[in-house]
């Protein structure tokens, strides 16, 4: 049976770049898959705002983000790429990190080399651990890696090309570095122009993701072709679901403090436009029957007689 991990290195492997939408909750990754993707990435950015309400600046755990991986994974049927931040602390720490990520049975993570408490890495104010620091904790993650699951994919994002005294010389040398101790893919974080992305495809000597952040950061847009064609392998969009749930909430309940009924119909007729059927159907309710009748006695079952409600 192929895992999350070997599905994706199977993806990987292919000449096709790889394309992620981002994703916060097990709702928005539900509606990624019905979609169709390849891959799904959960953000961490996201992933804090919607279960904590504050930023990406070090405030949610570690336990909180392997619940929501876990939960977006059950929830899918593709390999779920995830944000593990700086590994919640030394490479001790790292260790604990990636047993549980791999407990969870997501394809992939990235762990990045910033110093506690970590923060946005297209937010000012970023610091890194030294590198030798932070390879151990590449290595760390590796040994896991290989003693539990040796196909689950480790990324190595550094971001120390945002750092006061960053340099891309830096950045560039820290990825070959975590390559060196066992990452399957390298993460130059904040790149600030094309030229600076096509020097990271030549330097970089392995697979490479970028972090299209849109404006939301200091990383250029660029087509897919053009990334491609410097040798990046793998797309992430982290913050889609992100600010597609507040661009759309927001417009939908400013109409509805101004009209609630007229606005619900609104939002009834969008959500109808959409082929995933109803919400029921969306939700999965015709599975919760279908194990009721498989596994509850006929007595419980009669609960259906008479009642009102959809057909399900």
């Amino acid at each position: 049976m192929t895992t999350t991990g070997g599905a994706l290195r199977e993806r990987l492997a292919s000449d096709e770049i790889l394309a992620c939408p981002g994703v916060h909750d097990p709702l928005t990754a539900a509606v990624a898959d019905h979609v169709g993707f390849d891959a799904i990435y959960m953000t961490g950015y996201g992933t804090s705002l919607s279960k904590t309400g504050y930023p990406d600046a070090g405030f949610i755990t570690m336990p909180e983000m392997i619940e929501n991986a876990a939960n977006i994974q059950e929830r899918i049927d593709v390999p779920l790429i995830a944000d593990a931040d700086n590994g919640y602390g030394n490479a001790t720490n790292v260790v604990r990190t990636v047993r549980e990520y791999i407990k969870a049975g997501v394809g992939a993570i990235h762990i990045e080399d910033q110093t506690f408490p970590k923060r946005c890495g297209h937010t000012k104010g970023r610091q890194v651990i030294p590198r030798a620091e932070a390879v151990g904790k590449i290595e760390a993650a590796a040994a896991v890696r290989d003693e539990r699951d040796p196909e689950f994919v480790l990324i190595a994002r550094t971001d120390a090309r945002g750092t006061g005294d960053g340099s891309l010389e830096e950045a560039i040398g820290r990825a070959n570095d975590f390559l060196d101790a066992g990452a399957d893919v390298a993460f130059v974080e904040g790149p600030t122009d094309e030229a600076e992305l096509e020097r990271i495809g030549q330097e970089v000597e392995g697979p490479l993701v970028y972090n299209f952040v849109g404006d939301l950061g200091s990383s250029p847009y660029v087509d897919l072709s053009a990334l491609e064609r410097w040798s990046f392998d793998l797309v992430v969009f982290p913050v889609a679901s992100t600010l597609s749930a507040i661009a759309h909430v927001h417009e939908d309940l400013s109409t509805f403090a101004d009209d609630p009924v007229a606005a619900m119909r609104d939002i009834d007729d969008a959500f109808n436009a959409q082929p995933v059927g109803s919400l029921h159907d969306f939700s999965g309710f015709p599975e919760v029957v279908e194990w009721e009748r498989l596994f509850l006695s006929d007595a419980e079952q009669d609960k259906y007689d008479g009642s009102l409600g959809d057909d399900l």
